[in-house]
C-alpha cells in the first residue's frame, strides 16, 4: 500500500531541512572572531554606550592594532554626530571615542 503525501506537507519536508541545514546567519561583522573575545558584544555595547550615549547604528569584531589586538568597533549616532567606539574585546577598555571622519570605514 502506497501513502501518498499532499503537496504542501512535501513542499515543508523540504523547506525544513533547507532551514535546518542552512549557516545560521551572522549577528555582527566579524562574528568568526567571537571565541577568541572575553568580553561578550552585549557586554561591549554596554560599554560603548557609556562611553557615548547614542543608538548604535553599526558593529563589528575585527583584528587591528592597538590593546589586545581584537577589539569591537561601534558607530554611534548622536543627533547628526557619529562617533566611533572602540572596545577591547579582551579587557573591556575603551580604546576609541572619536567623531566618525569623513571617510568611514
Amino acid at each position: 500500500m502506497k501513502f501518498a503525501l499532499p503537496r504542501a506537507a512535501a513542499l515543508m519536508g523540504v523547506a525544513a531541512i533547507i532551514v535546518t541545514q542552512s549557516p545560521p546567519a551572522q549577528a555582527y561583522t566579524g562574528q568568526k572572531l567571537a571565541g577568541k573575545a572575553k568580553i561578550t558584544i552585549e557586554q561591549a555595547r554596554k560599554i560603548a554606550l557609556k562611553a557615548h550615549p547614542g543608538k548604535i547604528t553599526d558593529e563589528e569584531l575585527e583584528r587591528e592594532r592597538g590593546g589586545s589586538g581584537l577589539r569591537y568597533s561601534f558607530d554611534i549616532k548622536s543627533g547628526r554626530i557619529t562617533q566611533e567606539v572602540g572596545v577591547d574585546a579582551v579587557t573591556g577598555r575603551v580604546l576609541e571615542n572619536d567623531r566618525e571622519g569623513p571617510n568611514p570605514d
